[in-house]
């Protein structure tokens, strides 16, 4: 009986912090490399972005290419931003990068069983839509695209008759989304230390301005900070009752949301796999219990 699989589906959440999410990526690669499986992952903005590759096996591909382009001004750079109206270049990120540069496995992605789910907020109605991704093709990559969307350094994304940003203004840790949807033990990935409690935004003020025409995207921001802080007393809550076990720094990382200094890339994505093989024997438990 010790060797059956288990019947409880297990899931993986991994919060965003975009350069904060190669913390994820170093323990997205000790998971790849030790065999560790999750019947599902629900990923915001750099948990999103980054966590796809978990799905297509590539470990090291985040590393590699973030040392590789960090001071690229097409990847990330005010300049960009100017030109494109995109702080993240969103032809280089999600065509360029992908499809030439460091390409993505698709075929694996593909391949892979793992549901991939990832949180966009629907600027129009002020609330988090979940979007299946079972294959890498068709707009698999716009939607990425929107999750990452940070707002104020990002365009609106279109798809469909739909207009997105970034995930995490209306659900940074959807932990609940996946209990709701199935999974009974959850892995949660977090990109700050424990008791981080997250304040105001301090350009609500701006973002008042940009987006007056969408108010339901404005109002959400003005109270996303006590959505967090709600979201992270959830996570220590089932953590507690045993439905869920959480990786996290131990103390803030060596980078900011924003860094073209590949050594702190690596720095950043070293912490990652400490803390991965730390718990490494933990999660295995964890999974199988």
């Amino acid at each position: 009986m010790s060797n059956m699989k288990p019947t409880t589906k297990c899931g993986l959440v991994l919060e965003g912090g975009a350069m904060r999410g190669l913390f994820s990526a170093g323990v997205l690669d000790v998971f790849l490399e030790n065999g560790i499986a999750f019947d599902g992952l629900a990923g915001v903005s750099a948990g999103a972005a980054f966590g796809c590759n978990l799905k297509s096996g590539q470990a090291g591909r985040v590393l590699r290419y973030n040392k590789r382009y960090c001071r690229n001004w097409r990847y990330c750079s005010w300049r960009s931003l100017l030109l494109t109206g995109d702080m993240f270049g969103a032809d280089f990120c999600y065509r360029k990068l992908p499809d030439e540069l460091d390409p993505f496995d698709k075929a694996a992605f593909d391949a892979n069983p793992m549901a991939f789910w990832l949180v966009c907020t629907d600027v129009i109605a002020g609330k988090p839509v979940y979007h299946r991704c079972d294959k890498a093709g068709g707009d698999t990559m716009k939607w990425m695209r929107a999750s990452a969307s940070m707002p104020l350094v990002s365009s609106v994304v279109g798809i469909g008759g739909g207009r997105y940003l970034d995930g995490a203004v209306t659900d940074s840790i959807p932990l609940e989304f996946m209990e709701r949807t199935g999974y009974g033990r959850n892995v949660v990935v977090l990109t700050q230390p424990d008791g981080y409690v997250k304040t105001p935004h301090p350009l609500q003020w701006l973002m008042k301005l940009v987006y007056g025409k969408y108010p339901a995207l404005v109002k959400a921001s003005e109270t996303r900070h006590v959505l967090y802080n709600a979201q992270t007393e959830y996570v220590r809550k089932r953590a507690g009752e045993g439905a869920a076990l959480v990786i996290l720094p131990e103390r803030p990382l060596p980078i900011t949301r924003i860094t073209h200094d590949p050594v702190l890339v690596q720095a950043t994505y070293d912490v990652g796999r400490r803390t991965a093989e730390k718990h490494l024997e933990q999660v295995k438990a964890f999974l199988h219990a």
